[in-house]
């Protein structure tokens, strides 16, 4: 039967953590959507995932990029590989998630009920609180203070900024148009560009609110050591990451930079966190060397 529905490819990405991506799969196997398929990007991990995804899973394609390409790397590899196969729209799904059958087929109404639609989120909830909300499809960026936000509940659309990489659905003519993810942000941060580009190039963003993500969260032995603040190399990540976006599309950039960073050494410091306060600075100049 040939369905009516827009094809769609899931990307989902995995770095050492065939665990939580099997689980996913599993969720993504019991989708009411009647035309998708799903694309397993392994990111160069270290441990059996390749192996073990394959004996699970022989008939989803799995596409090895033999080193660890970061977020917006690996997950470029996916979505070039979804246009070249005709995908209509391209869902990056992180792999720590479970997702509601009809998760996808909300996304996709959404974005046919409006041509200047380019990027699609679900509503977020935490996997070990089932009902409460992680992320209302994305966030908004507090441009002056260096820093971004999700939004927790239904908002004016001029307040979501992006959409979460976590669980974003992209229409194939915006790939086209405005790019792929930048592979600047190795971590962090590349869904917050990717969203002031598609902004920025006239398209707008949209939540649908029937679709349902549950999402761990720094689960699972590859995102232990980037748990929440409390990670040297999170601190890293992010503060590299923030930097060069600020210096991209702050009106003023150094203000948000100063602001920012300053105000993160300033808490660690303030906790005698010193090593993670050194992270904070490390990652910033590492930012604005990029």
């Amino acid at each position: 039967m040939i369905s009516d529905s827009p094809q769609a490819t899931v990307i989902v990405l995995n770095y050492n953590g065939w665990r939580d991506t099997v689980e996913c799969l599993r969720s993504l196997e019991e989708m009411d959507y009647p035309n998708y398929r799903t694309v397993v990007v392994d990111n160069g991990s270290a441990d059996d995932s390749v192996a073990r995804i394959r004996e699970r899973f022989p008939a989803i394609p799995l596409i090895e990029t033999g080193k660890n390409l970061g977020e917006p790397g690996g997950n470029n590899v996916g979505i070039r590989h979804a246009l070249e196969e005709g995908a209509e729209y391209v869902w990056v799904l992180n792999n720590d998630t479970v997702v509601d059958p009809d998760a996808l087929g909300a996304m996709v109404r959404v974005a046919e009920a409006d041509p200047a639609v380019g990027a699609v989120g679900s509503v977020l909830y935490y996997m070990s609180e089932p009902e409460r909300v992680q992320a209302w499809g994305g966030g908004r960026v507090l441009m002056w203070w260096g820093t971004a936000r999700y939004l927790k509940g239904p908002a004016p659309k001029e307040s979501l900024h992006y959409i979460t990489g976590g669980c974003l659905l992209l229409r194939s003519r915006v790939l086209r148009e405005v790019g792929l993810l930048d592979e600047r942000f190795f971590l962090y941060w590349g869904d917050t560009e990717l969203g002031f580009r598609l902004r920025k190039a006239g398209w707008s963003l949209a939540v649908a609110e029937d679709s349902r993500i549950w999402h761990k969260e720094f689960s699972g032995t590859a995102w232990k050591e980037f748990a929440k603040g409390k990670s040297a190399l999170t601190d890293r990540y992010w503060n590299a990451s923030a930097v060069s976006f600020f210096r991209e599309y702050a009106p003023i950039a150094p203000v948000p930079i100063v602001v920012g960073v300053g105000g993160r050494i300033l808490k660690r410091l303030a906790r005698l966190d010193w090593k993670s306060a050194m992270s904070v600075a490390r990652g910033a100049l590492g930012g604005l060397n990029v």
